[in-house]
């Protein structure tokens, strides 16, 4: 009897994943910071490159399938959750991606969003956010602030902006961060985490346009301030802050406040928990970002396990299966109630 050759599996590097295609982003841009660390995600996942696929919209953000030297859509506005539900549902094998804007995600996508979200398909959304149109040259987006003075606000936008990690969270994603393209360890991080999480999972990265809405994160990016002005989010361990670590956001009941950790003790200041169970805390966490006097986390939210919508579907599936046996195209056209024309 012959013996059974093994074959070991190709170990892929980033340079696997990229593409012939120069990317065309404004120089300075956090594309890049964002497509460079995927890059280095991608070969650690284990997953063969022809079971790789980028879904994108329409945006700055959106031209991101060209640039992984893997399989995608560059499809239509706002519509990418949609194509890529169908592609996962069609084929759970593949390991999906999302790659979307502020706009593209939160106006005109916003129904595709929340609906992928809730149904929890095994998806990864990447939600570049910098809080501008970039593509169509500096119109306000559903993320802009308020006040925010723009080329379609001349005297400031009067919308209130969305939150999204507030909207993924409320949609029932199970799988909640964000993070920055000036964190490139914590980018790549972050990334890894969500496309290794089972189920949908979505990461908001703070994003620099450099044309329309240059600095709008200083606060969180600036070595002299962001110490005071950024929390790092890391499950079981104390909300820390501070150029000395020497505050923390403590959990009262209600909401978080500021304490010095020298008027507390480790062990009873309040830790963060990614799968605590807690929309309160997380809701109130995520609500930090669009409040001025408190520090914006980043990190992981939420990272819930429950099964996807494809295990969910498939088990539908046999169920029926079994009880009905497999059925033919006959059977299903022939009922029900029937017309024969003659």
């Amino acid at each position: 009897m012959a013996e059974t050759m093994h074959i070991e599996p190709v170990k892929l590097t980033r340079d696997d994943f990229t593409s012939p295609i120069d990317a065309r982003w404004c120089p300075g841009c956090g594309d890049y910071s964002i497509l460079a660390q995927m890059k280095k995600v991608l070969p650690e996942l284990g997953v063969p490159k022809e079971n790789i696929v980028f879904i994108a919209g329409i945006g700055c953000s959106s031209r991101f399938p060209y640039y992984v030297d893997t399989y995608g859509y560059h499809t239509i506005h706002g519509r990418a959750p949609a194509i890529a539900s169908g592609v996962k549902i069609a084929n759970p094998d593949l390991k999906v991606f999302v790659m979307t804007g502020d706009g593209d995600a939160l106006s005109i996508g916003g129904n595709h969003f929340i609906h992928l979200c809730r149904r929890n398909i095994d998806i990864t959304i990447v939600l570049f956010n910098n809080e501008i149109y970039g593509l169509t040259k500096g119109q306000y987006s559903p993320t802009s602030k308020q006040g925010q003075i723009t080329k379609s606000s001349p005297y400031g936008s009067i919308e209130r902006p969305f939150n999204p990690v507030e909207m993924a969270l409320a949609a029932g994603a199970t799988f909640v961060a964000r993070t920055i393209d000036r964190e490139p360890k914590h980018l790549e991080h972050i990334l890894k985490r969500a496309a290794m999480h089972k189920g949908t999972s979505f990461v908001e990265v703070y994003q620099n346009c450099v044309i329309f809405n240059d600095g709008v994160y200083n606060s969180l990016t600036d070595k002299k301030v962001k110490d005071d002005n950024l929390i790092y989010m890391e499950n079981d361990k104390s909300l820390l802050f501070g150029k000395e670590k020497e505050k923390a956001l403590h959990w009262n009941g209600t909401r978080f406040e500021v304490v010095q950790v020298s008027d507390h003790s480790v062990d009873t200041l309040t830790k963060h928990k990614e799968d605590g169970g807690n929309p309160a805390a997380e809701f109130a966490l995520s609500s930090l970002s669009m409040e001025a006097h408190l520090p914006t986390p980043i990190g992981v939210f939420r990272n819930a396990h429950i099964p996807t919508y494809e295990q969910m579907l498939q088990k539908q599936i046999d169920d029926v299966t079994e009880q009905k046996g497999e059925g033919t195209l006959e059977t299903l056209l022939n009922s029900g109630k029937t017309f024969e024309i003659k």
